[in-house]
């Protein structure tokens, strides 16, 4: 089982979240480590080999997350969604927080 490395606040945002939809984010992350697909998910290509764990409990709610690196699971962003499309804000923090990770951008070092 591979171990979860929460970038900049994105434990505090899933900490935020309801209930309902924090413990589905939590079983969904734990499949992860396991290195299985969240039942929920889409490739984020923007921004190189990220994922996007899709949870609708109370609304819907997002975990951008990197699993292909031995050291763990890195999670860069958690964050409802508001509308439709993906807020370019959050987006560009996911970015921002894959850049620290040093991972080229097709997602593979």
């Amino acid at each position: 089982m591979k171990d979860t490395i929460f970038l900049g606040s994105s434990r505090d945002n899933l900490r935020k979240f309801p209930e309902d939809a924090r413990r589905a984010c939590g079983i969904e992350l734990l499949q992860v480590q396991y290195g299985l697909d969240p039942s929920d998910w889409k490739p984020m290509p923007s921004i190189g080999g990220v994922r996007e764990i899709r949870v609708r409990e109370g609304g819907a709610f997002r975990v951008v997350f990197l699993a292909i690196r031995p050291e763990g699971v890195y999670v860069l962003h958690c964050f409802q969604k508001k509308t439709q499309q993906t807020a370019q804000s959050d987006i560009d923090l996911a970015k921002a927080r894959f850049k620290q990770i040093g991972v080229k951008h097709d997602g593979y070092s």
